[in-house]
């Protein structure tokens, strides 16, 4: 019989990957058996970080509006959104002895803000001291994709924010550096490559979730 213990899993990857779909077919399952869990994402998650969110995912870098945010700003935003999220949702989920499924935490800034667009990492980590402290997920899977396929799943979206209209250059950079990060850390971590959406990868994800909260 499964026990109650909190679970933080985040998964992680570029636009295009399969990140979104996967993690909500775990929550799925995960429900499907009677296991207290919550599915919540980054930037959002809350009322007031899906604010922070809408005002993140404007074109506000474009040269045809009047706004532009530095890059700082932008970063700082997102950071902003974290603390409302993990105040108000994280935290409490896991004090319930919940099972939480986020898209996007934490390594999707490293490998963005950091490695994308060069946001100095001391500010990032100096933030995340004061609003994260030790919290930290249990589970990351990151998910890989061939570019082309990536750019691909991309072109079929009806609805594209900024994130969706980046070149190609830039989903390789954060790519290779979401690999670096979870290559550092392969207890926390496991990569997949879900170019070809295999359907092995839920069944596996799902394994391992169960398997720990089996023990």
């Amino acid at each position: 019989m499964l026990k109650r213990k909190p679970l933080f899993i985040t998964f992680e990857g570029i636009e295009g990957s399969g990140k979104s779909y996967l993690s909500n077919k775990l929550f799925k399952e995960i429900k499907k058996r009677k296991i207290p869990v919550i599915h919540t994402r980054e930037p959002g998650g809350t009322d007031g970080a899906e604010e922070i969110r809408k005002i993140i995912l404007k074109d506000y870098f474009s040269s045809n509006t009047n706004i532009n945010f530095n890059k700082y700003t932008d970063t700082l935003l997102y950071l902003a959104a974290r603390n409302e999220h993990v105040i108000n949702k994280i935290k409490p989920a896991l004090s319930k002895k919940k099972v939480i499924i986020c898209d996007r935490f934490v390594d999707s800034t490293i490998a963005y803000q950091v490695h994308g667009k060069g946001v100095n990492q001391k500010l990032i980590d100096s933030v995340h001291k004061y609003i994260l402290g030790s919290l930290k997920p249990d589970f990351t899977f990151v998910l890989k994709v061939k570019i082309s396929k990536a750019i691909e799943r991309l072109n079929k979206r009806k609805k594209k924010n900024r994130y969706d209209k980046f070149p190609v250059s830039f989903y390789i950079k954060a790519q290779n550096a979401f690999i670096k990060i979870a290559n550092k850390n392969k207890k926390r971590y496991s990569v997949f490559d879900n170019s070809n959406d295999a359907k092995e990868i839920e069944t596996l994800i799902l394994n391992k979730v169960l398997k720990f909260l089996n023990k």
